[in-house]
């Protein structure tokens, strides 16, 4: 099943960011791979968010209105009484 698996590739940086890295790495117990797959993570979570945020500024009333009045009926779920489920 090894050909299944993408095959390593190399990225240039300067040693000193790669110390940083490999550093921060093993102050998680992580590979360097598993370390810059969490920092991807973050970065593409909090891009997401900033598009949303622009978004939602972006939004005209009327649509944020209407934004608004589905999420108070979304709200209602949270009180449904099935608290512990």
């Amino acid at each position: 099943m090894l050909l299944d698996m993408p095959p390593d590739t190399t990225i240039k940086v300067e040693r000193q960011l790669r110390e940083r890295i490999r550093g921060a790495a093993q102050s998680k117990s992580m590979t360097i791979n598993q370390f810059l797959e969490t920092l991807m993570k973050d970065y593409d979570r909090r891009d997401r968010m900033t598009r949303a945020a622009e978004a939602m500024r972006s939004a005209s009333p009327e649509v944020m209105a209407a934004y608004r009045a589905e999420t108070a009926i979304w709200d209602v779920t949270s009180s449904d009484g099935l608290e512990g489920w």
